[in-house]
């Protein structure tokens, strides 16, 4: 009896703890498809889960980081979402493709055209990123997320390295090094050309070569095999002479 009551305590305190914990894991992301690389260009995905029982998200909101700002965001369409892109001013322009960049997107909003996300659902927010700043390591994406109820929930805090995540993380997208693969394709192809041109002379020479024994070769063949029949011949008339 005292065992199971103990058993009893012990599943009810894991299933609190559990409770406890999912919410932590349950933020607003940001998250690449594939590497999002300083100097390119990526698709990334907003992620929302609803973690609300009793209400369903209606729209997300999300701030672009205005000290790393990026001259092109273009956000996927959503089915059931309506989709707004707002620009403004920039204190310093930027130069883009050989062109200066005056204002760039500030911020997107995705409001719900039907139901929104619903309880025990997500919802992912594609958007075209770029290009990304080469002196940063990471970007921070602060987002506003309202459910049908009207309440808004503010992930807004930017999460600090060697601290406890903060109860609302603002998103961050990480970025890595800059991809340097093209230039390293090129220089390979380069060099394979250059060697599949330097291996195709040689082989043409080693061929030339072979041409010119075998043709040696053959001439002398001819010339014994003459020198043969002569010899035949002239033994032959010696025995009928005898």
């Amino acid at each position: 009896m005292k065992a199971s009551r103990i058993a009893a305590a012990t599943v009810a305190a894991g299933s609190a703890v559990l409770a406890l914990s999912v919410p932590a894991f349950a933020h607003v992301t940001v998250q690449p498809e594939g590497t999002a690389a300083k100097g390119g260009y990526a698709v990334v995905d907003v992620k929302v889960p609803n973690e609300r029982d009793d209400a369903s998200t209606t729209k997300v909101e999300i701030s672009l980081p205005t000290d790393h700002p990026i001259a092109s965001v273009m956000p996927q369409p959503v089915p059931g979402w309506k989709a707004t892109v707002t620009k403004s001013k920039l204190d310093k322009p930027m130069t883009m493709h050989g062109e200066k960049i005056d204002e760039a997107v500030s911020k997107v909003t995705w409001t719900a055209d039907g139901k929104g996300i619903e309880p025990g659902f997500f919802q992912k927010f594609p958007l075209s990123l770029g290009a990304l700043p080469e002196n940063t390591d990471q970007l921070v994406f602060k987002a506003l997320q309202t459910y049908s109820d009207k309440e808004v929930v503010r992930w807004i805090e930017v999460p600090q390295e060697g601290q406890d995540e903060p109860e609302n993380p603002a998103p961050v997208l990480k970025l890595a090094a800059a991809d340097e693969d093209e230039h390293g394709s090129a220089s390979a192809a380069d060099a394979t050309d250059k060697t599949g041109k330097t291996e195709n002379t040689a082989a043409a020479d080693s061929g030339d070569g072979s041409d010119t024994t075998a043709r040696v070769l053959g001439v002398a063949g001819i010339v014994i095999g003459i020198a043969g029949v002569a010899y035949g011949v002239f033994a032959g008339r010696r025995r009928t002479a005898a």
